[in-house]
């Protein structure tokens, strides 16, 4: 067990950012974070739109005109809308999820290029 924690160490260090790449590695951060604040654009509005939806089905779903459309069937778009409301339920908490973790990620980078930047002074200062 010791072995495989050790290698895993090893390579995990192996990937940290060098304190010379800090502007290489500042501009990488902010790529790797706009992609990110795409992805979380799209499910906030994802949950929107179902949520949305859910709604005007169960507004035109107690309308006389729905009730009129098929008198079978009387619930089927109170069942559309509450299936829409599930997944925007689960959308809804997709999108809280990420943002947390973007959140918690973007504070971790943050103190990382803070470490990065002390480094490079330090070397900066040892070299004089």
């Amino acid at each position: 067990m010791e072995k495989g924690s050790d290698g895993l160490r090893e390579r995990l260090l192996a990937r940290l950012p060098q304190p010379e790449n800090v502007v290489a590695h500042r501009e990488d951060v902010a790529a790797f974070l706009a992609k990110h604040e795409r992805a979380l654009f799209w499910d906030k509005w994802s949950f929107r739109i179902l949520l949305f939806c859910a709604f005007v089905l169960v507004i035109v779903g107690g309308s006389n005109w729905a009730q009129n459309l098929d008198p079978r069937a009387p619930g089927g778009f109170y069942k559309l809308a509450g299936l829409m409301f599930i997944g925007a339920v689960s959308t809804g908490l997709q999108y809280y999820f990420n943002r947390t973790k973007v959140d918690i990620l973007k504070e971790v980078k943050q103190v990382q290029l803070q470490v990065l930047e002390l480094q490079a002074s330090m070397v900066k200062d040892r070299e004089r």
